[in-house]
């Protein structure tokens, strides 16, 4: 470019003159040309019937940073899907950005995240943060693909559907719950958030590995806690880092799961015979395949925990904060509640998971929390090769964010989508617009155990104490929780006294 400037600095001709205005506007036509090619533009899209396909519209922000900063400035405040909204008023319910260090095309349409969440991995396969999938392990549920991903979460997802499991988690939770409650005193402050915590993950571990609570119960959650600390941590692994001392309490995990199975390899072989399986390591240790190797089934009990320390609890969470908020909900959901103990005491009987599942506003309650809270605000996925979908196009290498967030709070979908307002599943469907756990293939495999255990819990304690909450609010990133953790100064119920 440098030498070509000399060249026509040094002519002053007319012809050359002309020749060089030429040559700019022949440039300025094929740069305007190359521009809406790659680009598109809104007009075109909005008024052709049938609109070419095309790469969403959107902006990429700064060099290098992208728009990275104003969408997680936005994330830290009460309302993170502004910058969704922002952007689907000027471009579309699809957009493109440029977030955590990638081009990403975000979809905050129901449709298109449908279509994403239910491919197979040759069109799509998971995209995470590089923190996230050094700690994961390769052999992660969350990012192996094909046969092998069919076969770990079609194992692991039908134990967790078994009506047997079903009842050592009922029998677990209540058991862990009663615990917890007993030490519970009036006017007692009592930290929801942390109290979940400690029920949910000692029954997910149960639901596992089959251990009990006690020292290394204590010692596994200790190096838990600093393990998911590093999920969204800068991706340096150097001494001091938080990755680093995420990486190292994740050696020591693998070590201690990896001992748990070989006990168990070693007492499957000195058997004659195999039992029902009793938990996790159980059903993967009873396949035939051999692509279940110990590293393999370590990687994703580890990863399998993380429900109990974080979407779970933060489920039950959010519903102590909404029914709080909402005395009409908690009264109701209380006299259901209260019904269904009573029926049970007449007969002498124990609640079953059957029981529980049977309370229809508590689970509505449940369902609008997961809509309004948000606590998976959604996938990341990269394209293997160019898709089209809706009318857009997706090249292949470009990560794809399916947004929950902005669907599930959407105005066109659900009225008020701001106000917590339960009474609205008695009428609608839990349709393609509802996600809280994912879709496809890698929909959830607890999803029916996250809301057995958040039953059990709101069972007993509406129907166990009064509570007065004290001020919180939801802190939405990195991920969902209560900022003070969601303090409640209870009461005991008092038999005779409603």
């Amino acid at each position: 470019m440098d030498n070509l400037f000399i060249q026509f600095s040094c002519r002053t001709t007319k012809t050359t003159l002309a020749t060089v205005v030429v040559l700019l506007l022949s440039t300025l036509v094929l740069l305007r040309k190359y521009w809406k090619r790659r680009h598109g533009s809104s007009s075109s899209r909005n008024t052709t019937t049938n609109p070419p396909i095309s790469l969403p519209l959107g902006n990429s922000g700064w060099p290098f940073i992208g728009e990275t900063m104003e969408f997680i400035s936005c994330a830290y405040s009460d309302r993170p899907e502004s910058f969704m909204d922002k952007r689907r008023r000027m471009y579309g319910e699809v957009f493109k950005s440029h977030i955590f260090g990638h081009p990403t095309i975000v979809s905050t349409d129901a449709e298109v995240s449908r279509v994403v969440l239910q491919s197979d991995s040759k069109n799509f396969i998971p995209s995470y943060p590089r923190s996230l999938t050094e700690l994961m392990g390769k052999s992660s549920i969350l990012l192996i693909n094909g046969n092998l991903q069919r076969r770990v979460h079609g194992l692991i997802g039908s134990f967790f559907k078994s009506s047997p499991l079903k009842a050592q988690i009922t029998l677990d939770m209540q058991k862990y719950v009663q615990e917890s409650m007993a030490l519970w005193r009036d006017d007692q402050l009592i930290y929801i958030q942390d109290e979940t915590k400690n029920i949910a993950f000692h029954v997910l571990v149960k639901a596992l590995m089959s251990l009990d609570p006690g020292r290394e119960m204590q010692s596994l959650k200790q190096d838990f806690q600093q393990f998911i600390a590093g999920l969204m941590s800068m991706p340096i692994n150097i001494p001091g880092t938080q990755l680093y001392r995420s990486l190292q309490a994740r050696k020591r995990m693998v070590r201690f799961v990896q001992k748990v199975i070989q006990d168990r390899m070693k007492k499957i072989s000195e058997s004659s015979r195999a039992g029902s399986p009793k938990d996790v390591v159980d059903v993967l240790l009873n396949d035939a395949s051999e692509q279940l190797t110990v590293d393999l089934i370590s990687d994703n009990i580890i990863d399998l925990m993380i429900p109990g320390e974080d979407s779970v609890p933060v489920l039950m969470t959010l519903a102590v904060k909404y029914l709080s908020d909402c005395p009409r909900a908690h009264h109701q959901l209380m006299e259901e509640n209260m019904k269904l103990k009573r029926q049970k005491a007449e007969l002498g009987q124990p609640l079953s998971w059957s029981d529980y599942m049977s309370l229809s506003f508590t689970q509505n309650v449940i369902s609008e929390t997961l809509r309004m809270g948000n606590i998976v605000i959604g996938v990341m996925r990269k394209a293997m090769r160019d898709v089209k979908i809706k009318g857009y196009l997706i090249p292949k290498g470009r990560c794809v964010f399916t947004y929950f967030r902005s669907v599930h709070l959407d105005d066109n979908l659900y009225e008020q989508p701001y106000q917590f307002y339960p009474w609205r599943w008695k009428e609608k469907e839990m349709g393609s617009n509802f996600t809280p756990f994912g879709g496809g293939q890698r929909l959830c495999p607890g999803l029916d155990l996250a809301r057995l255990e958040t039953t059990i819990f709101l069972h007993h304690f509406v129907t166990q104490f009064r509570w007065v909450a004290e001020d919180d609010h939801i802190v939405n990133f990195p991920t969902v929780r209560m900022k003070r953790r969601m303090p409640v100064r209870v009461k005991r119920r008092r038999e005779g006294v409603p």
